[in-house]
């Protein structure tokens, strides 16, 4: 197994895992604006994002987005995807990609890593948890939803 940087050439590969991770979250397939969310991602540079590949099988991705802290006035990285296929859960995939994120914060001098999982995620939470990840406990989350003041 090896972890790349995904490019241009590794579009469909990773919209397919990604239309397969909303799915996980309860969303429709929709693999054409997969494809169209992840090309603009990778084409305007938004985000980055790492694949697991054994051979010519993708197992899994990470998507990372940019911020920055300004009272820090450094850049922050948002973990906001991981996501393993089923079949290559429990084989070190998750991990691959947890190190991936971090060696790629640490060399772009960001001051911290960030993420977010659902409540009831707890095999999420646990390797989070043992990778140093903290609960953060001085700054509570807030969202609003412009969707629905539409």
């Amino acid at each position: 197994m090896e972890v790349v940087q995904a490019k241009s050439e590794h579009i469909v590969e990773v919209a397919k895992l990604f239309d397969q991770y909303r799915q996980f979250y309860k969303q429709e397939s929709n693999v054409n604006e997969a494809i169209n969310f992840i090309t603009e991602r990778i084409n305007n540079k938004d985000s980055v994002i790492f694949i697991v590949k054994e051979g010519e099988e993708s197992l899994g991705f990470t998507q990372l987005y940019p911020t920055f802290s300004s009272v820090s006035m450094k850049k922050l990285w948002i973990l906001n995807d991981l996501f393993v296929t089923e079949a290559a859960r429990k084989k070190g995939v998750a991990q691959m990609l947890l190190d991936a994120a971090k060696g790629f914060a640490i060399n772009t001098k960001a001051k911290a890593l960030d993420l977010q999982t659902a409540i009831d995620n707890k095999s999420a939470q646990a390797l989070y948890e043992k990778n140093g990840y903290q609960v953060d406990k001085e700054f509570f989350s807030y969202s609003l939803n412009l969707e629905k003041l539409s």
